[in-house]
């Protein structure tokens, strides 16, 4: 009896943290690069989990001479082997496929369980066997949907098809574990016995299948769901004689997490205070509850006290009710389902624009040239679209549409000639409450900072009489703090300076504090601004850490041709009242369904109408080939690398060269401890490349506010910011070239202004 206690344990212990270590991996693999852990990676943690744990369970079942022990591992071993089949479903999907995972899940699940049932009726003796009670079914459920009411409170639903199947799947699960359980439990002996040792025989299998149930982090949370009902299983077992209740609790309770989290909102780049948090808080209390229900079943079904038939189906129909009401009354009703994002072959010819002298006759031909592509090449593909009643949103800055649906609506557009890329466009859900937005404590300062005196900032102002009057800065970011004593008064205004496609607010806020730190730096008063005499405008594009192609390409199709609110951005923008620098503290990673070449026609529309882009480079340093996300790698785009106050390569920072071979960053800025504003009227200290990229921005408003001419000009532009700068400090390491750490080196902001005054 010993053995199989500690060989429980084991199994147990094997199984859950291989999980818990495989997921620990991939989120490295996300902060650091923001990518998955390679499919094969999860193939590795599911077989050397499977062997860690089959064996013992093996052995248990064959070696032994006591009848209970060898059961025990009977189970266990079916447990394992189940799991491992399951786990080797998921090593081969990715993440964001999750309908696709949803229904191989359910799929296999079915098809083990069925394996299952053939080998076991192969086995059996032919003794009779009681029929399940149907007041036990009854009770299984209701036990489940106890379970699965945190989840109901604190989750939301996915798309339609990914609810379905989800429901699906926790069936097959369901079914799974009644197979796996079947005529292995304890039946003879006492209560105590049957359920007192039947209980942590079921958690320990129910810890096997719940390791592999769920895309990454969403098995973590099983885990914290199925082994706690190890006891009313148990229970239940008992007081039926039949494994099938145990299906209907643990079908129920598994859809808590399958149904009502996003794995891909499970990943610490969101933040603890984000999806993560709530995902927690929902599987610690279904933790709870379970354990509950297990002292509730155990000292009642476990001693044989069965309700009546009415009194079970009363129990089971108020906790279904209660679970509507916490959905309906606390929880997220709706479906919050992903989109594609379909980028189409033909993009607009550009060529010539930079000929044009005139800023507003540029800005409208690339406009109307851009729109003109994108309604013509678009008009079959929208015409089918709207035949099938799916629905899309059209771009034209990359020409592409956004679309809802997912594997089958993806199939059915892998065949159209038109279409060039099918790319992910994740939508997060909604969360019962936002995560706190970042406050500053320290003063506002009294005189410029250390990052503006060491770029020659502050001299420029003193000395030259600059300070980016007559130019518009345009940020998309967390959003912006419309009412900072440092940013106010420098507010465009008007119907068409302000987007937020996220929250739809109609006046600038702040969804996190980062949109306000960035601009601050670029272009904020109070001696926190490169540029404190330019404005601004603004647009959310990433409100809660995990954007999507077109999220980020609603904002920079607003900075191209800002638009009133709820106005057609393809019929209604003013190319006219573009900004003529954007600063970008983002990077679109493939967790959020980019890859390399997804946004680089926006960003050659933006230059050719003669908007000037610059773009974090990343914090994925100290890696080589690290600066890899849209828009940092493109040639179009001035990249910035981050130093600190001593000139030196922050360790974050990342390097080149790019994946096609380019070397970036092209320049270097502080980033490092860098004092800005931040909500609520407050001032403090962040760093990163996000810190060192709006420096470069406000430069270029220098530059052109002290010569017009430059306006529109992004090569000379370029050029000036390069030939310019002053030594970097780079560490000893080799990308294969001193510039992939510090491009041409740190921004100087002083000398580029007096060469751009003079040039005429």
């Amino acid at each position: 009896m010993l053995l199989a206690v500690l060989g429980g344990l084991w199994i147990a212990t094997v199984m859950a943290a291989g999980q818990v270590l495989a997921w620990g991996i991939e989120q490295a693999f996300a902060v650091t690069s923001g990518r998955e852990l390679p499919r094969w990676g999860w193939l590795v943690s599911t077989l050397l989990s499977g062997l860690l744990a089959g064996v013992p369970a093996l052995l248990l079942a064959v070696v032994p001479r006591m009848p209970a022990v060898r059961a025990a591992g009977r189970l266990w071993t079916r447990a394992v082997v189940a799991a491992v089949v399951l786990g080797v479903v998921r090593a081969g999907v990715p993440i964001s496929r999750h309908e696709l995972y949803l229904l191989l899940l359910a799929v296999g699940g079915a098809v083990v369980a069925a394996l299952l049932r053939l080998v076991q009726r192969r086995g059996r003796r032919r003794e009779p066997r009681p029929e399940s009670d149907f007041r036990a079914d009854l009770l299984g459920l209701a036990a489940g949907l106890a379970a699965l009411l945190p989840w109901l409170a604190l989750g939301a639903l996915g798309g339609v098809p990914e609810t379905v199947l989800a429901l699906a799947a926790a069936a097959a699960i369901g079914f799974l574990a009644a197979s796996v359980i079947d005529a292995l439990l304890p039946r003879h002996g006492s209560p105590w016995f049957q359920v007192g040792v039947g209980g942590p025989i079921a958690a320990v299998a129910l810890t096997a299948i719940a390791a592999t149930t769920g895309a990454s982090g969403i098995a973590l949370a099983e885990l914290f769901v199925l082994p706690p009902l190890g006891f009313a299983a148990a229970s239940l077992y008992r007081a039926s004689g039949s494994a099938r209740p145990v299906g209907w609790l643990v079908a129920a309770a598994a859809v808590g997490p399958l149904a009502l989290a996003d794995p891909q909102e499970t990943t610490i780049v969101l933040g603890v205070a984000d999806a993560p948090r709530w995902i927690l808080a929902a599987a610690v209390g279904s933790l709870a509850v379970g354990l509950l229900v297990d002292l509730g079943y155990a000292l009642s079904l476990g001693r044989g006290v069965v309700p009546r038939r009415w009194l079970a189906a009363a129990v089971a129909g108020v906790v279904a009710v209660a679970g509507v009401a916490v959905y309906l009354g606390t929880g997220q009703p709706g479906t919050y389902g992903d989109r594609l994002f379909v980028v189409l072959k033909q993009q607009a010819d550009l060529s010539g624009l930079d000929v044009i002298g005139n800023r507003d006759a540029r800005l409208r031909e690339t406009y109307h040239r851009l729109v003109a592509n994108a309604n013509s090449t678009q008009a079959a593909l929208r015409r089918d679209l709207s035949g099938l009643h799916i629905g899309y949103t059209p771009y034209y800055l990359v020409n592409a549409l956004e679309v809802d649906g997912g594997e089958p609506v993806r199939a059915w557009l892998s065949t159209r000639a038109e279409v060039a890329q099918i790319l992910d466009s994740p939508r997060v859900r909604p969360i019962p409450e936002p995560a706190p937005v970042m406050r500053g404590s320290q003063p506002a300062p009294a005189g410029p900072q250390w990052n503006l005196s060491m770029i020659g900032a502050d001299r420029v102002w003193r000395e030259l009489g600059v300070t980016g009057a007559g130019i518009l800065v345009g940020t998309s970011d967390s959003g912006v703090d419309g009412a900072h004593p440092a940013l106010a008064d420098r507010f465009r205004g008007g119907a068409d300076s302000w987007y937020d496609p996220w929250s739809h607010t109609r006046a600038p806020v702040d969804h996190g504090g980062h949109g306000t730190h960035t601009l601050g730096t670029a272009v904020g008063g109070q001696n926190v601004g490169v540029a404190p005499g330019a404005h601004w405008v603004g647009c959310v594009n990433l409100e809660r850490n995990l954007g999507s192609p077109a999220r980020y390409l609603d904002c920079l199709q607003f900075m191209l041709a800002p638009f009133p609110y709820g106005a057609d951005p393809l019929r209604d923008g003013r190319p006219e009242r573009a900004p003529h620098v954007l600063t970008n503290s983002w990077g679109c990673t493939r967790l959020e369904g980019c890859d390399l070449r997804s946004l680089r026609p926006a960003i050659e529309g933006l230059t050719a109408a003669g908007i000037f882009v610059v773009a974090a480079a990343g914090n994925t340093g100290p890696a080589c080939r690290s600066v890899v996300d849209p828009p940092a790698p493109y040639p179009e785009t001035m990249t910035v690398g981050a130093v600190n106050r001593s000139d030196r390569l922050a360790d974050f920072s990342s390097r080149g060269p790019t994946p096609d071979g380019r070397t970036k960053p092209d320049i270097v800025a502080p980033g490092v401890d860098i004092l800005s504003a931040l909500p609520g009227g407050s001032y403090g200290t962040e760093s990163g490349t996000s810190m060192a990229t709006p420096h470069v921005a406000g430069v270029v408003a220098l530059l052109w506010s002290a010569n017009p001419r430059l306006i529109g000009d992004i090569p000379r532009t370029r050029d000036i910011l390069r030939t310019t700068t002053r030594p970097a400090s780079a560490p000893a390491e080799n990308c294969g070239n001193p510039a992939d750490l510090v491009g041409t080196g740190l921004v100087d902001a002083y000398r580029a202004t007096r060469v751009a005054a003079e040039i005429r």
